[in-house]
């Protein structure tokens, strides 16, 4: 009998706190975090599409120190002096996207897939809203 109680009270505390959490979590906290970021610091000076870089994809299979600590991105939108000088040479996205891990950077139309003249920044919209079908004119 008391364990059955127990078990009920438990039950009851886990129901608060997760109803607790429902109710009192702002959801819109990390808003970002399943945004897309835009990077076009050198995309349309070189005659490129910016790139369109999926974060949550990617924060769906790495945890934030993989990138942020550990590959040295900056929690900013443009805060990173991203090239593909430095891609090549294994910074940044070039860590993971080297024909091994990922696809490697002769795929130029699988990150540079933006608008033109679209800025850098975080949207927090779809890619469908940001990227250029491939093989579509530039504008």
């Amino acid at each position: 009998m008391k364990k059955l109680s127990k078990l009920r009270a438990g039950f009851l505390a886990g129901l608060i706190m997760t109803l607790l959490a429902v109710f009192f979590v702002d959801i819109n906290e990390a808003q970002a975090e399943y945004g897309d970021v835009v990077i076009n610091n050198y995309s349309d000076g070189a005659g490129m599409r910016p790139v369109v870089f999926p974060h949550w994809f990617h924060r769906m299979r790495f945890r934030c120190k993989v990138c942020h600590a550990d590959l040295g991105f900056k929690f900013k939108a443009g805060g990173n002096e991203i090239n593909m000088v430095k891609i090549i040479d294994g910074q940044f996205c070039g860590a993971c996207h080297n024909g091994e891990i990922a696809w490697s950077v002769e795929n130029c139309n699988l990150c540079h897939s933006g608008k033109p003249n679209t800025p850098t920044q975080v949207h927090e919209s779809t890619v469908q809203k940001l990227a250029q079908p491939t093989g579509a004119p530039k504008k």
